[in-house]
């Protein structure tokens, strides 16, 4: 079977993308296993979805934990993470809250977010992490009526720690690479009453090069999050909006703040490197492919049963 090009505009996708597969012929003449047909993606769309959001949470709570003047954060995002000037942050204590508004708040990543984001990283051991890049920072994130593009989400819980070892140099180039633990469980509400999904995970983000000095300047500055680059590992579950079940295994998932492939929407970095393993129940396993983390753009390949289609995200 020829490849199949296929493309969606769903712009709140910016870790994953949502996948839509165009129809395609049968594989074979005669077919006895209804599932040999298999090219559903209402699935593979939610838990794209829930990527993209969860993503954008940890994104947008990373940076403004770094930089206690918030002000690259809330302005331009020239530090690496869209934050428009209509969002406003403000911090008590070790509480820091993002408004964006009851009208409307349009971010360089193309997105328009409404409702409120809650970062509170208080329970961080010792007392002294402060920041996102201190070993033992645990910061909990929660909602209050927020709305990204007309999808309502609701945290039920989303915890982030750095589990860097204790011990790491305060130098600029220490040896190790910092490292966290995600943990999610949010429910969303699709636009248009079309339904609810669950998505649960369990993560862990490395920052590989902590050892570039343009990146990580050591224990006593902000990390510079657009010359980051991220690898995610670990499985995620939940129920989209028919009631199935699905799971997903994601295998060295890269994610480069260096890589922007559209100069009008500076700040979505979409995945460029790494596997997506994704089962919903009782259909085939879908293996979406990023490439090998060298090409910036929105390109990859979803094989199902056999048959390669390719993906514009």
């Amino acid at each position: 079977m020829k490849l199949q090009k296929i493309s969606s505009r769903l712009a709140m996708i910016m870790a994953v993308g949502a996948l839509t597969l165009g129809s395609c012929s049968k594989k074979k003449e005669t077919i006895t296993d209804p599932v040999d047909t298999d090219t559903e993606q209402s699935t593979a769309t939610d838990n794209s979805i829930s990527e993209g959001i969860v993503n954008d949470l940890e994104a947008m709570g990373s940076e403004a934990s770094e930089n206690s003047a918030l002000t690259t954060f809330k302005s331009s995002g020239s530090d690496g993470v869209s934050m428009a000037p209509c969002a406003t942050v403000s911090i008590v204590g070790k509480v820091i809250t993002v408004d964006f508004g009851t009208t409307g708040c349009l971010g360089t990543d193309g997105k328009t977010r409404t409702g409120k984001l809650i970062y509170n990283y208080s329970a961080s051991t010792p007392t002294t992490a402060l920041f996102y890049r201190n070993p033992g920072f645990s910061m909990n994130v929660t909602s209050q009526n927020y709305v990204v593009d007309g999808y309502t989400v609701n945290i039920n819980n989303k915890t982030i720690t750095n589990t860097t070892p204790a011990n790491i140099p305060s130098t600029v180039n220490p040896g190790t690479n910092l490292t966290w633990s995600i943990s999610a469980n949010i429910s969303i509400i699709k636009p248009n009453s079309g339904g609810t999904i669950s998505w649960t995970c369990n993560r862990t983000k490395e920052l590989t090069n902590t050892n570039d000095s343009t990146c990580y300047r050591g224990q006593n500055k902000a990390i510079i999050w657009s010359r980051a680059i991220v690898k995610l590992n670990g499985s995620a579950s939940g129920t989209n909006v028919k009631g199935e079940t699905y799971s997903s295994v994601a295998t060295n998932l890269i994610r480069s703040f260096q890589c922007a492939p559209d100069a009008l929407r500076p700040h979505r970095h979409p995945f460029i490197g790494g596997t997506i393993n994704y089962t919903p129940a009782n259909r085939h396993a879908r293996l979406i492919d990023y490439g090998n983390g060298t090409d910036c753009d929105f390109n990859a390949t979803i094989t199902i049963n056999g048959v390669t289609y390719n993906v514009v995200l």
